[in-house]
């Protein structure tokens, strides 16, 4: 509830908080309204007894004013929740900006490990809970306090302490029957949850995964994968529904024991001459009144609850720490030349898996540093490092002489380009994802880049040209045409220091020579490391290194690795032989 408050009286929001107020002055304004109304019926029923046919004025006024307190109530509850509206948007909006930018201030290592839809679903439900806690806690708990409060004054005034304690009694009778059941129904209604997000989760991750599915014929498997939780999720909903009716049961049971003592009582009262006939009417309009927000206790109980559990869920997004973070006052990466230092680093994604072993070497500005080695050696972990993704565990890497960990995370991303091997782009159009490059990027700017990736062409001849949308994850892109929008936000964002993480392993031999001369063009003037597997993509590089069990075993240029008769000219012989049989026709 702490976390709460906030966003109930936002700091420096004058105008949000004198909405606040006056909503709240409405809220007294219409159950004043409301309440007189239950004393003009009585009133009006009085003048109509025999004897008093003459006052049949002042019951027509009674009877109309008692239409115009059932006006003024819904009138004022309106304008109430027109006044309210601002507030619980905006704290709804503060909410989700928060958790939305939280979450992409997190650690690679959260999103390697989160659930797409999991994540999804617990800021859906917990940025809906604060608008409703927000509803419930101004507009029902505390006017139903005050509608009690005003009822037991006049109960007190017109019929004694007894009516007044066994209404207390009845409302305390009703909350803590309320809380008892609600609480058995929130453990079923957190498992039903529990369900439904593991629901979510499971379809998302398998339709984001369609085309692994179709590989294996695995439709089948999934829709069985899918019906068991749906089935788990079904058997919880039937329990938690179920459950509401022992909760309506008992409410209704408590408040019309009350209803039918208190009616009696002042029945009994009117023949002794005590009460009028009004003040049955008005006993009964009362209760009424009383009744129904009581009636929906139970539902704002659960709701405030549940709200409680959606948002507590939320926060613990948000109460996750970041991983990496910016030290105090970090200045901005200044870079000079782009020379790039790994100094005896050492690295595992967690104590079993160790990953660099004293990696060291050193790229001077504007030359091109290739790393190549076998699969799991730690050749894409030096890019995230650079990215500093992660913290290494030992040594120092360093950029014109800056510890990467001294300066901020921003201005060290913005000095940094890459092409990946896997490219992934918005589902939006190529105007938008090449422009993704740099923020503010002219049409001009973007066509440039195109050019220079050699995909303008290509994006020309598309009905939409620019505007042409590019699908889920770019799946209605080749391979080759998403690594030149890969490439061409590169160029836009035009950084000092290239990354090429295995750019054109995963394509044919004819789009990775064309791909590869692209790459070459654009790595000119910078620093640039290549992360290769295929060692004829990295022949010109000025210095090789290969990498094996998270260590430099050779250094050097080609032609030095070769003469070495070591790993790399291992390597370079089984791909050459490798290559020469895929030239040689199929008999």
């Amino acid at each position: 509830m702490r976390r709460f408050l906030p966003y109930l009286w936002p700091k420096n929001e004058a105008g949000l908080r004198v909405r606040i107020v006056f909503a709240l002055l409405l809220v007294v304004v219409s159950k004043l309204i409301q309440l007189s109304m239950a004393w003009l019926y009585g009133q009006a029923i009085d003048r109509m007894v025999p004897g008093m046919e003459d006052s049949v004025a002042i019951a027509i006024a009674l009877v109309a004013a008692y239409a115009g307190a059932r006006f003024g109530g819904v009138l004022f509850d309106n304008l109430r929740n027109v006044v309210f509206e601002r507030v619980g948007q905006e704290a709804t909006r503060r909410l989700a900006e928060n958790v939305f930018s939280h979450l992409h201030n997190l650690s690679m290592r959260f999103h390697m490990n989160r659930r797409t839809g999991a994540v999804t679903k617990v800021i859906e439900r917990g940025t809906k809970s604060i608008d409703i806690m927000l509803y419930f806690l101004l507009f029902n708990i505390a006017p139903t306090l005050l509608e009690l409060f005003l009822v037991s004054v006049y109960f007190k005034i017109s019929f004694g302490w007894g009516m007044v304690i066994a209404t207390l009694i009845m409302v305390v009778s009703y909350i803590v029957y309320t809380a008892v059941i609600t609480n058995w129904r929130n453990k079923l209604r957190e498992e039903m949850n529990e369900l439904d997000t593991q629901t979510v989760a499971k379809s998302v991750d398998s339709l984001l995964n369609y085309e692994t599915v179709k590989y294996f014929n695995a439709e089948k498997r999934e829709s069985r994968r899918y019906a068991e939780v749906v089935r788990h999720y079904a058997n919880a909903a039937v329990k938690s529904e179920n459950s509401l009716a022992a909760l309506n049961i008992g409410q209704s049971l408590i408040t019309n024991l009350m209803m039918a003592g208190a009616m009696g009582y002042v029945v009994w009262g009117w023949s002794r001459g005590q009460f009028t006939t009004g003040d049955v009417v008005t006993v009964n309009t009362l209760l009424a009144q009383l009744f129904r927000p009581l009636d929906m206790l139970g539902m704002v109980y659960r709701t405030v609850r549940q709200g409680l559990t959606d948002m507590a869920a939320m926060f613990e997004l948000i109460d996750t720490p970041a991983e990496i973070t910016d030290k105090p006052n970090a200045p901005a990466l200044a870079v000079h030349g782009g020379a790039v230092v790994f100094d005896d680093v050492y690295f595992a994604y967690d104590a079993e898996r160790q990953i660099l072993n004293g990696v060291s070497f050193d790229i001077k500005p504007g030359q091109t540093l290739a790393v190549v080695g076998p699969s799991g050696a730690g050749k894409s972990t030096i890019a995230r490092l650079l990215y500093r993704f992660y913290d290494i565990t030992g040594g120092r890497i360093t950029i014109d002489g800056q510890d990467l960990r001294d300066v901020t995370q921003s201005s060290l991303r913005s000095a940094i380009g890459i092409v990946p091997q896997d490219t992934v782009l918005f589902n939006d159009t190529i105007g938008y994802n090449i422009g993704y490059g740099r923020e503010g990027a002219n049409q001009t700017e973007i066509e440039e880049a195109a050019r220079g990736a050699s995909i303008h062409g290509f994006i020309e001849s598309l009905p939409d040209q620019y505007a042409a949308k590019v699908g889920e994850r770019g799946l209605k892109l080749s391979g080759g045409e998403k690594q030149r929008v890969a490439i061409a936000r590169t160029l836009l964002k035009n950084p000092p220091l290239l990354i090429l993480d295995e750019a054109t392993s995963a394509l044919d031999s004819r789009t990775e020579s064309e791909i590869q001369a692209t790459l070459e063009r654009i790595s000119e003037r910078r620093t640039t490391i290549i992360i290769a597997h295929r060692l004829s993509t990295v022949v010109n590089a000025d210095q090789i290194i290969v990498l094996e069990a998270g260590r430099v075993a050779e250094k050097g240029t080609h032609l030095q690795l070769l003469r070495k008769n070591g790993l790399y000219a291992d390597m370079w012989a089984r791909q050459q032989n490798e290559a020469e049989e895929e030239a040689i026709p199929a008999a």
